[in-house]
């Protein structure tokens, strides 16, 4: 298992207002516990420092034409941790930076063939140099593996 320690003197340094500050674009993928490619999207972020928290305004679009709207609110903690809340996530996300890379984790109610499935995302993010921070999430219910989200985010645009 991976443990956030060992990225500590990677470079470049990862900080979450540094980063999502402005636009930021992403692309992904969602892959079935088999690896079976279900679902692609685009995002737009609008990022911006709001009373000492980091709101982040994601807007989704699906390959199969349909939208989606997240609103992070995401409070550093000190010493590279961080708390973040959001409609659709049940109770408080927590993740700790260090170095280039964040660990977020976060149980979150998914909509699922008209039912609410919660289920837990454990997310490993890591900034490359040139401004891209690349993402993978592996989804899990009960334990079980369900698929795994890979987004790539980019500030190359501005």
């Amino acid at each position: 298992m991976m443990n956030i320690e060992d990225f500590k003197d990677n470079e470049p340094q990862l900080s979450l207002e540094e980063f999502f500050t402005g636009d930021t674009w992403a692309w992904g993928i969602f892959e079935d516990r088999f690896g079976n490619l279900k679902r692609s999207f685009q995002v737009t972020i609008d990022g911006r420092m709001e009373n000492g928290q980091l709101m982040l305004d994601e807007h989704f679009i699906y390959n199969d034409g349909a939208k989606d709207r997240r609103i992070w609110y995401i409070t550093p903690q000190g010493n590279g941790k961080y708390q973040g809340t959001a409609a659709d996530i049940a109770g408080t996300a927590t993740g700790k930076v260090m170095g280039n890379a964040l660990n977020w984790q976060y149980d979150m109610n998914l909509p699922v063939g008209g039912k609410n499935w919660r289920v837990h995302f454990n997310d490993w993010m890591y900034l490359q140099p040139g401004n891209v921070l690349i993402n993978k999430a592996i989804i899990t219910k009960w334990g079980i593996q369900l698929g795994t989200v890979t987004l790539f985010f980019s500030k190359c645009f501005q």
